[in-house]
Parts: structure tokens; C-alpha cells; sequence
């Protein structure tokens, strides 16, 4: 028998990947299954990109990379901090991985321990506690509410640290929620994480360019200079760029950090594919224009969802800051019979009664540590979302009390 170590027991697997696997099975059985499970646009990389990959695999081996990445790549990293965020980085002060969560999961195998807690303000990516528990840390998740932007304050960050506190993760714009803070609102968790010298921030900024309503980024350490030697920059160009295949993420902070991020990296990938080095240079030092354009269509399609969840009686969305999902409000829902006579004990009953009776794939807000929500990715194309959420409104009011 195949004996699993011990430290896999509490690790779940991807919530959102549970979720459009089995929207593909009931797929395979012949129902017109939407699938909203997984954030990943549904554009083409921008031809610049793909253009000058091509070009570098014809002229060039393509060799093993340093661990850290090649230097141009870095090279172009680093301009990109310069020019959008005004972060000044040197080159052995960044870091590229297969993905921003592997510069996230290199993070914590370097410097975690056991009984280290990672402090998750919730809702909270799929992925953190897990990363986190890999390694022996205790995720602490302290909530907030709809009613406060599902942002973390400076009230409720104070009364989640301990003297065992490692790391405070912050992700904006958020997902699952698209919270977005203010240089203010980033300036007062600053100074309350002044207070604890031995935690450090990382601050996944993957969604910057997926903004609406006219809002502007502040980078975490861009607001906060005097923590810039705490603080990991996650961003990568999955994103922004519609390149979530490539695998490509980067990272930056300090050096004693990065240096061990590349020694853990070294040991396990040894490094990224070269080719997808030579396409994050043209997507980070080429036209941004195609950003832009992406942008705009997020925010329309952002617009459709919230217009017409707000006509769906039991269902409530405050308009998200950015990023591209909608994080649904199901309170009422919960006690609700379905046709079968089912009663809807909480998020995943409902995430199960969509899927069943709506054929729409959502993510149940108790893999992001806050209920009674569900996810949708509003990453698709217009026609497709507003049939998912005709279906959604159908199957709610298909429900009783």
C-alpha cells in the first residue's frame, strides 16, 4: 500500500478545479453545462507575445534558465515595477516561477515553520491555507464582511496577530470579491503591522490591471516604503496579458528572501521554460494597449452580472472593485427546499443545486472562508454570461420555503 505523508491529511485539493472538473463530467453526459468554476480569460494572448516566443525557440536553444530567471526577463520585471509602481528593485531581488503560486509556494517553504501562522483575511484565495498548512503553518482567517468591502481594517488585522504570526497575506484586487484598498486604507494596516517587526507581508497583486470605475492601484509596498524590506510583490502574466498556459509569475522582495526562494526553486523545477521568459519580456516591454482594451471588457461584463443578479429576488452583489468574478450573496437561499424536497443547508448546497438544476458551475463561499456566498468568473464572453445568470435566476425561483 502506497503510504501519503502525514502533512497532506488537511490539505484539500483546488476547490475551483473540484468544481469545473465535475461541471466537465456532467458536460460528458450530455447536459449544456456553463462552467464559471475557473478565473481565466477566454482571450488570445496578444500576437506580439506568441510572435516573439516563436521567434526565440528558432533562434536559439533553449536551454535551462537560471533558478531566479533569465536576466532579461528579470530585466523587463523589474522596468515594469519602475515605470507602473514606482518600486525600485535590483535583479537579485526578483524572482520568476511557474505561476504566481509558485512564487507564493516557494515563499512559504523558505521561510515558514511549524506552527508559523499566516494570517488570511477572508474571503481568501483557494490556495493560501493549504500552501500554508503544507508546510506546517496555521492558518488564521479572520473575516470581512460585505459590509466593510470585504477588506481587511487595521481594528481586525490588530486582533489577528500573535507573536506566532509569520506572514499577513493581502490580495488586491480581491479574489474571490475584487476589493480593491485605497493608499489610505494600505497606510493604516502599515501601521499596525509596524508593530510587529517579525511578520511579513505578501501582497498578491495579480489582478492590477483589472480595475473599474476609474479606480487607480497603489501597490502595498508602494504605500507602504518603510515595509518594503517585509514585503513580497506577487504579480505575474497570467492575467492581465490572458496567458494563465504560459505559467509565468514573478516576485519581488528582499534578497536573503529571494535568494532562498531560488534555492528552493533550484531543488524542485530548477527553472521556467525558457520560452516563456522570452514571451513575459515582449508581453512586459512590448504595447499595453491590448491590457487596456482587456480591461474595458471586464468592467461591461462586470456591469451585465450585477445587473442581473440584482433582478434575481435572494441574491445580492455589491459591484466589484476588479479582478473578474462576482461573489454572490445566497443568505436567503439557505432553508430553501429545491423541486426534490432538499433543503439548502448553507453555500455548498447551493454551488450543488446550481449546477444540478441551473447547469451553472459556481465555487461555494466556504472554500474562500466566507459564507453564504458563491463564486462565478465573469471571464467569458457576454451571450454566454447572461444565459448562466437567466439560469441562475430560473433555478432560484424554481426553490421554495
Amino acid at each position: 500500500m502506497t503510504q501519503i505523508a502525514d502533512r497532506l491529511s488537511a490539505v484539500k485539493p483546488s476547490a475551483s478545479m473540484a468544481v469545473s472538473q465535475a461541471a466537465r463530467a456532467l458536460a460528458a453526459t450530455g447536459v449544456d453545462v456553463i462552467d464559471l468554476g475557473l478565473g481565466e480569460p477566454d482571450f488570445a494572448a496578444p500576437d506580439h507575445i506568441t510572435e516573439a516566443a516563436f521567434k526565440a525557440a528558432k533562434a536559439e536553444r533553449m536551454l535551462y534558465t537560471a533558478p531566479l530567471g533569465i536576466e532579461e526577463c528579470r530585466a523587463a520585471i523589474q522596468a515594469k515595477f519602475a515605470r507602473e509602481n514606482g518600486l525600485d528593485y535590483a535583479l537579485d531581488e526578483i524572482a520568476v516561477a511557474n505561476g504566481a503560486k509558485q512564487i507564493i509556494f516557494n515563499a512559504l517553504m523558505a521561510t515558514v515553520n511549524e506552527g508559523d501562522e499566516v494570517v488570511l483575511p477572508a474571503p481568501y484565495f483557494v490556495s493560501y491555507p493549504e500552501m500554508a498548512k503544507l508546510f506546517g503553518g496555521v492558518p488564521v482567517m479572520p473575516a470581512c464582511p460585505a459590509e466593510t468591502g470585504f477588506r481587511l481594517t487595521p481594528e481586525v488585522l490588530e486582533g489577528a496577530l500573535t507573536d506566532k504570526s509569520r506572514w499577513l497575506f493581502l490580495n488586491m484586487p480581491g479574489n474571490p470579491s475584487g476589493a480593491v484598498y485605497t493608499r489610505e486604507q494600505l497606510r493604516a494596516l502599515g501601521d499596525v503591522l509596524a508593530k510587529y517587526p517579525d511578520v511579513l507581508i505578501l501582497s498578491d497583486e495579480i489582478y492590477e490591471h483589472i480595475l473599474f470605475d476609474g479606480r487607480e492601484f497603489i501597490a502595498f509596498a508602494q504605500a507602504c516604503p518603510e515595509l518594503r524590506d517585509r514585503t513580497l510583490t506577487v504579480n505575474g502574466v497570467s492575467k492581465a496579458y490572458a496567458m494563465t498556459g504560459w505559467r509565468v509569475g514573478y516576485g519581488a522582495g528582499p534578497k536573503a528572501l529571494i535568494k532562498a526562494m531560488g534555492t528552493v526553486q533550484s531543488q524542485s523545477c530548477t527553472s521556467v521554460s525558457a520560452v516563456a521568459q522570452h514571451a513575459t519580456i515582449a508581453a512586459l516591454n512590448g504595447p499595453q494597449d491590448m491590457v487596456a482594451a482587456f480591461r474595458e471588457k471586464f468592467e461591461r461584463r462586470r456591469d451585465l452580472v450585477v445587473k442581473g443578479i440584482a433582478g434575481i429576488e435572494g441574491l445580492t452583489l455589491d459591484p466589484p472593485e476588479g479582478a473578474f468574478y462576482a461573489y454572490i450573496g445566497c443568505d436567503a437561499l439557505i432553508g430553501k427546499k429545491t423541486p426534490d424536497g432538499d433543503t439548502l443547508e448553507g453555500d455548498v448546497d447551493v454551488a450543488q443545486y446550481l449546477l444540478n438544476e441551473g447547469h451553472v458551475a459556481a465555487v461555494p463561499g466556504t472554500a474562500y472562508g466566507l459564507s453564504p456566498f458563491f463564486r462565478i468568473s465573469t471571464a467569458t464572453s457576454e451571450d454566454t454570461l447572461t444565459e448562466a445568470v437567466s439560469r441562475i435566476g430560473r433555478a432560484v425561483a424554481a426553490l421554495t420555503d
